[in-house]
């Protein structure tokens, strides 16, 4: 089974959010944040995937989602790419 890793963006007053986490399944993920039920800090924006990436295990799918959500520097990237 395959886990992916994403960044996701909304544009809200010119000032771009991101948010980082990890799923079996992207696309319904995507979904559920933008319909509400997803993380509580994702409810009221319009969100599109930035970046994702896929692992083969929920560890190294986990390992990577903390070190992106660690790294200022590569979020800042990612963004610049929006």
């Amino acid at each position: 089974m395959s886990y992916f890793v994403y960044v996701i963006g909304s544009i809200k007053n010119t000032k771009v959010t991101t948010y980082v986490g990890y799923t079996k399944n992207l696309k319904n993920r995507l979904l559920a944040h933008n319909t509400g039920k997803g993380a509580k800090f994702t409810k009221g924006r319009k969100w599109k995937v930035l970046y994702s990436e896929k692992y083969d295990t929920k560890n190294e799918a986990q390992t990577r989602e903390y070190y992106v959500k660690k790294n200022r520097k590569l979020r800042d990237l990612i963004k610049a790419n929006l």
